[in-house]
């Protein structure tokens, strides 16, 4: 995932604004205690998340793939006063972390937690989201966005992440891996999906940014 040299990669983090005493202790928690604590968003994404959520100002965000809540406590920061953010992920065994970070923060009567498969979920779910934040299993990615485009207004965004996956999805030796194959396929369908405007930035694994035409 690293794709700059690890010195610009500091310089970079050390002139983007810190993050909150909360998740610099999430983020402290999440690698001493959570197995591929690689997986969190960590400081530099968690703030370029806050700001794109700070500029989009949603009203109603969704979020797949909690993790411990880092992401959810970053994308947070920029919901409407009256706002709603659902987080879904399928690991009952981090259920229990998360939340108690989430209570820890001044909105957290705006998290609302799910877990559970977010295939079967997400239709029981009624409304439309202003910000999606896809950040979960990679072989259901397509999937995701086929159940949820016609659920995003005009104007309206999804971020995906992970989608230059340690840049495998130009290593012709991963062709035959599953995960990077179904990468490859949302990154594509999106590219092609005359719906949509996207940019996909270079930000730690490929952050891939959609607007809603």
């Amino acid at each position: 995932m690293e794709f700059i040299d690890e010195k610009l990669d500091d310089y970079v983090c050390a002139h983007t604004s810190v993050e909150s005493n909360l998740l610099y202790t999430l983020n402290r928690e999440t690698h001493v205690n959570v197995l591929q604590p690689r997986m969190l968003s960590g400081h530099f994404q968690g703030r370029v998340l806050s700001l794109f959520s700070k500029m989009i100002q949603p009203k109603r965000i969704l979020e797949l793939g909690t993790y411990t809540g880092y992401s959810a406590l970053c994308l947070v920061e920029g919901l409407t006063e009256d706002g709603e953010l659902i987080t879904i992920d399928c690991n009952e065994e981090l259920e229990e972390f998360a939340q108690s970070h989430f209570e820890q923060h001044e909105r957290k009567s705006a998290i609302k937690q799910l877990v559970g498969d977010a295939i079967e979920i997400i239709p029981s779910i009624e409304g439309e989201f202003d910000l999606v934040f896809i950040d979960a299993d990679k072989d259901n990615y397509l999937n995701y966005y086929k159940l949820l485009i016609d659920r995003i207004p005009s104007g309206g965004y999804l971020l995906a992440d992970n989608v230059l996956w340690s840049g495998k999805v130009i290593d012709e030796k991963c062709n035959n891996d599953k995960d990077t194959k179904a990468i490859k396929e949302f990154n594509l369908f999106v590219q092609n999906d005359d719906r949509v405007e996207n940019v996909l930035f270079p930000i730690r694994d490929g952050l891939l940014m959609i607007r809603k035409k």
